[in-house]
């Protein structure tokens, strides 16, 4: 079958018995092909499920049936599958950016980049290569908030479902982040909390680190604290410099937050209070 006849059922809430048995049987009575099934219950007592079907979809019929059979409580979101389409934000620095721009170009992101926004100009010339718009908007002589009322103008045209932050390096306000709830994905070097501020690399070759890594994280009202996607690390030793670790740093970055967008972009990603569940 084709893509276009492929949908993600996902589903929480509170465990009870025969959750799985009651959704494979509404499915197998729409003539609806399970292709691949993934559960996990916490700790403390949530049930989550992505399912993966196919077949001739009637959404609002589906969902009725699946809401007059399961218990009260449970969350449930049917989503094709399909690319999604993103607008990412970046400053100065280039590897995050290089390496979505590559993947999209080989039909390896799952995603559609509709833009690229920046508060510099400094990749424009990148971006130009790939045909993506790219939209300059300086945050010189501007509040924040008018900062960014100007993103959101542009965003309008886009319509993007997810919002990437591949090195933007500006704190964005809860008043922004609350038109896209768990849809911002981010990517910093792991030393945070440990080594805010200016020069982290710098900070963590001074107390003789012995791994750096990166993190890719949900942004929310907490700088840096949103549930985390996916991490990694790198060793290192006391013959990398601070100019090898960020060297090494980057690598790890724009991996991690490649993973992390796979992830997303396949709709494997629940959040449960701070955390994500990933089946």
């Amino acid at each position: 079958m084709s893509d276009a006849t492929k949908h993600i059922l996902l589903m929480d809430g509170p465990d009870n018995k025969g959750l799985i048995y009651h959704v494979t049987g509404v499915l197998f009575r729409h003539n609806l092909n399970i292709i691949r099934n993934d559960e996990y219950v916490s700790p403390d007592g949530q049930f989550f499920m992505r399912t993966e079907f196919e077949g001739e979809l009637d959404k609002e019929a589906l969902m009725t049936e699946l809401q007059n059979t399961l218990p009260q409580g449970i969350n449930l979101r049917i989503n094709p599958k399909k690319k999604k389409n993103i607008v990412v934000f970046v400053t100065k620095e280039h590897h995050c950016l290089g390496e979505l721009l590559i993947r999209y170009t080989f039909n390896e992101l799952d995603a559609d980049i509709l833009a690229v926004v920046s508060n510099y100009n400094y990749l424009q010339p990148l971006v130009s290569k790939f045909g993506i718009p790219f939209h300059y908007i300086s945050h010189e002589l501007k509040t924040r908030d008018e900062h960014e009322d100007a993103i959101l103008r542009t965003l309008s045209i886009y319509q993007p479902e997810y919002l990437v932050l591949a090195k933007y390096m500006r704190v964005l306000t809860p008043a922004f982040v609350k038109h896209y709830p768990n849809r911002i994905v981010n990517i910093h070097h792991s030393f945070l909390p440990a080594f805010i501020g200016a020069s982290p690399y710098r900070q963590a070759h001074d107390r003789g680190v012995k791994i750096i890594g990166a993190t890719a994280h949900f942004v929310n009202n907490d700088l840096d604290e949103g549930p985390i996607i996916a991490q990694n690390v790198k060793e290192v030793d006391h013959r990398h410099t601070a100019i090898d670790m960020a060297t090494e740093g980057k690598d790890v970055e724009k991996i991690v937050l490649s993973q992390a967008l796979k992830l997303v972009f396949n709709d494997r990603v629940f959040i449960h209070r701070n955390r994500t569940i990933i089946l």
